[in-house]
């Protein structure tokens, strides 16, 4: 049995029922460790659930750290609220032991730690699954501060040391107390494991286009980056018939979607501005989960949540908030992207859009106004921005990560 622990909403855990798919293809048992608010997602792809008790969802965490751990716009702020978020993680940590044992082999995400100490306890595999870049390297800087600031060698060690520390952070000490609780002590080697990668019995895995960020040449050799890992929709998307009429009546349209960083309150004039700066385009545009605005013009429909891998390559541009996994559908999709980075590692991603020819110049939510965002859109229909985009998504179409990344996972089970 094949044992994942994640954390987090939704798009946290597709990258790993990606993994759970391309498992199951390979004739292996795997199962998600998921709460309540993810547990019909899992189950809906067909993939066993490791049931926790308590997650993210049900505990009772301020709102006001939730909407500053996703709306943290430097590296300070971010370190600041995991700081403060790092309490909740040992309600957690003890479901997460439970769904380790019996197991043969343990996937765990950077913010799961214990995945990795369980498995040394039980004696079996482990791999550490990152959704994104996060081993140290001098080749560039780590996504909290890539886009942010200039890249010197002193920067891209404080970069990488920064963003694992932030897990650590969080993780460690919910491993700390949980051990100490239950074994009496602390677990032999007890520190990051994110660089224990010596052996092909502890190999990473990353989920990241090598036509995106190139696999730095002096990561380890057990440190396996083969590309996205896209969850393969169950079935074919069907949508309403307002939805299709407006696709089929005229040229292909944007989309506008900035996922949970539209909920927040202090972003109610998302909605407004977005529709303001499409009518001053002149272009027909998608906007999804930001409700119902009032008069929308013919050429503007809205909504709710739609399969990116269905709807993205219908539409003409995407604009989004730089999310790792709105990101990559974007990318894979071949089509340019106006990206208005909120926090975290959103700004990475847009400094890297525009990078590669394949966006619109990244604008800060706070720098945001109608004016802007009508030049963006138009910027990211430009030739060349089209061009660079639609032969980007044909490149990644070579890659499969989720695939590749379930072989050497396997071979390591069967050594």
């Amino acid at each position: 049995m094949i044992t994942i622990l994640c954390a987090g909403s939704r798009g946290d855990f597709q990258p790993y029922i990606a993994l759970a798919q391309q498992f199951k293809k390979l004739g292996q048992s795997v199962r998600i460790a998921g709460g309540k608010s993810v547990e019909d997602l899992i189950k809906s792809y067909e993939i066993d659930v490791y049931p926790l008790k308590v997650d993210f969802s049900t505990l009772d965490i301020d709102p006001k750290l939730i909407e500053s751990a996703t709306t943290s716009d430097s590296p300070l702020k971010m370190l600041l609220t995991f700081n403060k978020m790092k309490e909740y993680g040992v309600y957690t940590v003890n479901d997460y032991y439970s769904a380790c044992e019996g197991s043969d082999l343990i996937i765990y995400h950077p913010g799961c730690t214990i995945g990795y100490f369980a498995a040394q306890e039980f004696g079996i595999p482990s791999v550490l699954a990152s959704p994104f870049p996060m081993h140290k390297t001098k080749e560039y800087l780590s996504v909290v501060m890539y886009g942010k600031t200039r890249s010197n060698a002193l920067t891209r060690y404080i970069s990488h040391a920064l963003l694992q520390g932030m897990f650590w952070m969080v993780s460690g000490q919910s491993v700390k107390g949980f051990w100490k609780k239950r074994f009496g002590t602390v677990p032999d080697n007890f520190g990051r494991p994110y660089e224990r990668h010596r052996d092909k019995k502890h190999p990473a895995i990353v989920s990241c286009s090598n036509f995106v960020f190139k696999r730095p040449a002096d990561w380890n050799e057990n440190i396996h980056q083969k590309g996205y890992w896209f969850v393969e929709e169950p079935g074919d998307y069907t949508p309403s018939a307002e939805l299709a009429a407006f696709l089929a009546a005229g040229e292909k349209p944007f989309y506008v979607g900035f996922g949970t960083m539209s909920y927040f309150k202090a972003d109610e004039d998302l909605a407004g501005l977005a529709v303001e700066a499409i009518i001053k385009s002149g272009k027909r545009a998608i906007v999804s989960g930001m409700g119902k605005p009032a008069n929308l013009p013919e050429n503007i429909i809205a909504v709710d949540s739609i399969p990116h891998s269905w709807l993205f390559d219908k539409v003409s541009a995407v604009c989004h908030h730089g999310g790792v996994g709105t990101t990559a559908a974007a990318f894979k999709a071949g089509v340019p992207s106006i990206i208005i980075p909120f926090s975290n590692d959103q700004f990475a991603w847009a400094q890297r859009s525009y990078e590669l020819v394949v966006g619109a110049k990244p604008i800060p939510k706070k720098s945001l106004s109608t004016e802007k965002l009508a030049a963006a859109f138009k910027f990211a229909l430009t030739d060349k921005v089209v061009s660079n985009s639609r032969a980007l998504g044909q490149r990644i179409s070579t890659e499969g990560g989720a695939r590749d990344c379930a072989k050497i996972i396997v071979e390591c089970l069967e050594t």
